[in-house]
Formats: structure tokens, C-alpha cells, sequence
């Protein structure tokens, strides 16, 4: 039997904290689908597909992972595809009391589901997607926090505000 496990994020846009958890994964689990949320009520700066393309040019080289979009209930999306297992990153303790809640939720409307909480490197321990967005906004520096292949879609496509 197969463990399959689902990484569900945002990811606007996927940074090398994501890409540690998801390696760290790989480690653990058979598979790894990262779920790129729709999320429009967080108003993205990278469009649905973007995002999905960005993960899924950032992750081309590793095997057993997979990149959907999604646009409903993370448990859903988890029956739907066979994971019983949720990945989630801590980066600090701030993220612990909000990541806890949201994996009891998700135990509540699916008790087959258990949510495995992933620190990434130190080095990557201060990469937030919010952090990127706002050197983006402002031609900051961003190429030692995103993966090379993301990296060069952004300038190349200048899809950055």
C-alpha cells in the first residue's frame, strides 16, 4: 500500500522553504501531490495556473510528485486523490497555534486523515511567500529564495507587479 501524502499551499509563489518540506517528504511518504489552493480571498499576486506552473517547473526533476490545483475542501481534495495524509510546514512558532487548529479541522471533517508537521532547514526557516511578493513588488533581490526554474519564469515572463 502506497502512502501518498498531499501538500496543500498557496504557493504564491513556491519558494526553496517549500521545496525542503517537499523534499523532506519525499523522504517519508511514496508520493507527494502538492495542492496549489485557489485561495482568492488571500488576492494572490500569481494567478491559479502561474502558481501551478511555477510548481511544477520547480519540481520537474523529482520523481513521485505531482502538482494539482484545487479549489475546494483540502479533505476533499485528499479523498479524491487517495492521500491520507497532510504535509504542513513550521517555520516558528507563530505558525504552530494556527497550523494545529487547522489540522484538527481537517481531522474533524475526516478522521482517516492525520497532518504531519515539516520544519524546512534553517537556512529556510525565514522564507515566507509573503516576504517574495513584497521584494517582488519592489525589484528586491529574491534568487536565493526561489528555486532557479521559478526564479527565471517570473523575470522571463515578468508576471511580478
Amino acid at each position: 500500500m502506497n502512502k501518498i501524502a498531499l501538500y496543500p499551499g498557496t504557493f504564491d509563489p513556491i519558494t526553496n522553504g517549500h521545496f525542503d518540506i517537499i523534499e523532506r517528504a519525499l523522504g517519508l511518504f511514496d508520493e507527494v501531490i502538492i495542492a496549489v489552493a485557489d485561495s482568492q480571498e488571500k488576492n494572490p499576486m500569481f494567478t491559479l495556473e502561474q502558481r501551478v506552473d511555477m510548481t511544477k517547473e520547480a519540481v520537474k526533476t523529482l520523481s513521485n510528485v505531482r502538482v494539482v490545483g484545487f479549489n475546494n475542501l483540502t479533505v476533499e481534495l485528499a479523498k479524491t486523490v487517495g492521500a491520507s495524509i497532510l504535509i504542513r510546514g513550521l517555520r516558528a512558532v507563530s505558525d504552530f497555534e494556527f497550523e494545529l487548529q487547522l489540522g484538527y479541522l481537517n481531522n474533524s471533517l475526516d478522521d482517516t486523515i492525520e497532518t504531519v508537521y515539516l520544519m524546512p532547514k534553517l537556512q529556510h526557516a525565514f522564507i515566507s511567500s509573503s516576504i517574495v511578493r513584497n521584494l517582488l513588488k519592489f525589484n528586491g533581490k529574491t534568487e536565493h529564495l526561489l528555486p532557479r526554474e521559478v526564479q527565471a519564469m517570473i523575470q522571463k515572463q515578468m508576471i511580478c507587479i
